[in-house]
């Protein structure tokens, strides 16, 4: 079965709803009955209970006060913050500029000794070069219509962060599919300067980068969304509309053993270089 980021999302907003609808059912109190006490439409109500409409403090308060569960409600406040920051829009977050992104996620960096990458779709940033990067970016730019286009900025700023896999006390294992070896996000120049740095950081003490090749029989695993894990803390996985940061130990444990099941389809040292140089040889 394949890893469902969203579904994760989903259902840690969809447990906070189910413990307030079991607060209402303990209470003795119909869906009307609730709104009314807590100063709202009944439709508020049903919105909350069906994970449709995320609860704010001020109506978590005001429904733990309504059932008599006042103790529950700080526990339940909690519980409803950390679930809605599982799901983070990626307009919201690109909404400062892609420069910005690339930022505030240096303090991750600097706090993360081993880093585990899986990409389906690309060169993972930690090894993206600066004229990657921008084509990436510049993509995302366009596709996300941001009213200010700073990916030249944002690329200068990936590689700057990139730089701490020649740091000491810090391990990088990177594992993506053949396919992106031959995706052409960017010129044939930029594309050759990007496969050629791959052999070169690849050869990194502290990075090991396997390649899935794309003949691989019998896999384990099908090609997965990209995912990111730091340390055993925190998973974040790459969505089209969202990234969504996983923290919950169970789920970190099925990224971890997926990322183990890929990695052990792919070829390392002698026979990822080969696969490199293949893709340099189909750019001409």
């Amino acid at each position: 079965m394949p890893i469902s980021p969203s579904s994760s999302a989903q259902a840690a907003r969809e447990a906070v709803a189910g413990r307030l609808r079991g607060l209402r059912h303990e209470a003795g109190l119909t869906v009307v009955e609730l709104g009314l006490q807590c100063g709202w439409h009944y439709s508020k109500t049903s919105r909350i209970e069906n994970a449709v409409t995320g609860p704010s403090a001020k109506d978590i308060r005001a429904w733990c006060k309504a059932t008599g569960a006042v103790d529950q409600a700080h526990d339940l406040i909690v519980q409803s913050i950390n679930a809605e920051s599982m799901y983070r829009e990626w307009r919201q977050q690109v909404r400062a500029g892609l420069r910005q992104l690339q930022d505030n996620r240096v303090g991750l960096y600097r706090e993360t000794q081993l880093f585990r990458v899986y990409s389906s779709t690309l060169v993972p940033g930690l090894l993206q070069t600066e004229g990657y990067a921008a084509a990436v970016l510049g993509i995302a730019a366009r596709a996300d219509e941001l009213p200010v286009d700073d990916s030249a900025e944002a690329a200068r700023a990936r590689v700057e962060r990139s730089r701490i896999i020649h740091e000491p006390g810090r391990h990088f294992v990177l594992v993506v599919e053949e396919s992106v070896l031959h995706y052409r996000l960017g010129d044939a120049d930029a594309m050759a300067a990007q496969l050629g740095h791959l052999l070169t950081a690849g050869a990194l003490p502290a990075v090991s980068l396997g390649i899935i090749p794309m003949a691989t029989g019998g896999r384990a695993r099908w090609p997965e969304e990209t995912f990111h894990v730091y340390d055993d803390s925190l998973v974040a996985v790459e969505l089209v509309s969202a990234q969504i940061n996983v923290t919950q130990p169970s789920e970190i444990e099925q990224y971890v053993k997926a990322f183990e099941q890929l990695r052990s389809m792919a070829v390392y040292g002698a026979e990822a270089r080969a696969l490199v140089l293949r893709a340099i040889e189909a750019l001409h």
